[in-house]
């Protein structure tokens, strides 16, 4: 593997040299007003990019998968029912975690290439007259098959079947790369990380509580010490945290929200669009298929591609990492061998797309796939090219 290549992993990504240096800091005293002047504006900046103007934000310095645990351990009670869909690998893992909690998971199996089962959901909810239900669990972008999924739908669904349950959402792959609405979409926990849209090596669990969701907190009573948000609201009083915070983490993301904000989020949502379209006509080009199974369901941070029927397609990541030291990401739990992902979030731009494009040419032609070397390339550059025509006319 080669250091000085683009990553195309759907997360950790890309680091901006700048957010680089911004982690990269002397020891300050975390007790200090020093620390104050990253904390609140980190976690400011993180609310303006889950568009969040209510409830609560908190930042645990850990991955999403720390996040998963801080929305259930602070709003739900052993032996609680929850609703959730497995349909990859990540939705899978935190209908695992609440199993070993204890609840009581109502699963709605769901091929991987779909999305969300949401008319399915709201019949779920509107059988349950007496309210069992206290959360819904919803994957918004599914990093192991390239599916983004209706949250909106989901909270109009739960609105029509008159269900008062919580709505987490993991936000992992898709805040801050792809629109994502906390207040406008009613969701009650938003679960991101520092790794994947905020441009950051991953060691920040980033939670976003709604005024309903910081409600149930007070009568949950599932175990927690180090992910209890009560906690945390009292650290941040002090300016401080309960425990000791990832200093150089925090900073980097205090810079990485103004980035993004300087950009201009639908600029940002905007660039992940192109580029992932890009990467979707190569793989038309290459005479293949996304995971996805229909366009409303594409990921504009990850593209999960599927190979011909017998080939192994862990031979692509593996060849593109010993031969020209490039990362793709490998197929996981359902997919695994069916597929490989390209990654394409986070600090990326439509030449360095084309880098990712032409090396998976090459390492394809390689292992004896029929793809011609430039296809993908050239059907990539048609779409980068008219939306730079398209920027250039609009700024006119």
């Amino acid at each position: 593997m080669s250091i000085q290549n683009p990553v195309f992993i759907p997360g950790p990504t890309n680091i901006p040299e700048a957010i680089r240096k911004a982690c990269d800091m002397p020891t300050i005293d975390h007790r200090s007003p020093l620390f104050a002047k990253i904390l609140h504006p980190a976690l400011d900046g993180v609310r303006q990019v889950l568009r969040q103007t209510s409830g609560e934000t908190f930042i645990f310095p850990a991955s999403g998968t720390g996040g998963w645990e801080t929305a259930l351990t602070n709003t739900l009670n052993p032996g609680d029912r929850v609703l959730a869909a497995r349909n990859g690998m990540f939705s899978h893992k935190w209908i695992d975690m609440c199993q070993r909690f204890g609840l009581d998971v109502t699963q709605v199996d769901v091929e991987w290439g779909e999305g969300l089962p949401v008319d399915q959901f709201e019949q779920i909810l509107r059988e349950d007259s007496a309210g069992e239900i206290k959360a819904v669990l919803a994957t918004h972008n599914e990093t192991a098959t390239g599916v983004v999924s209706d949250i909106a739908g989901l909270r109009r669904a739960m609105e029509a079947a008159g269900h008062g349950a919580l709505l987490l959402v993991d936000g992992v792959s898709s805040i801050g790369s792809m629109p994502f609405e906390f207040d406008g979409w009613g969701v009650d926990v938003a679960v991101t990380g520092s790794q994947k849209g905020f441009m950051l090596s991953a060691g920040l669990a980033i939670v976003g509580f709604s005024d309903k969701a910081v409600a149930a907190s007070k009568s949950a009573t599932l175990p927690r010490t180090f992910w209890s948000i009560d906690d945390m609201r009292k650290g941040y009083a002090a300016d401080a945290y309960p425990y000791t915070p990832a200093v150089g983490l925090m900073n980097g993301l205090k810079l990485a929200t103004e980035m993004l904000l300087d950009e201009g989020l639908d600029q940002v949502f905007a660039r992940h669009a192109r580029i992932a379209d890009g990467v979707r006509a190569a793989v038309g080009a290459w005479g293949m298929t996304p995971c996805a199974r229909r366009p409303e369901l594409y990921s504009n941070t990850v593209t999960a591609i599927r190979t011909p029927e017998g080939f192994n397609a862990s031979r692509i990541v593996e060849h593109a990492a010993t031969q020209y030291g490039m990362a793709f990401g490998t197929g996981l739990g359902d997919v695994a061998g069916k597929v490989f992902r390209i990654g394409h979030l986070g600090q990326l731009t439509d030449a360095m797309a084309l880098s990712g494009i032409a090396t998976a040419e090459m390492v394809m032609a390689d292992l004896g796939l029929d793809i011609p070397l430039g296809a993908g390339v050239a059907a990539a550059q048609g779409v980068y090219r008219r939306g730079a025509q398209d920027e250039r006319m609009a700024a006119q």
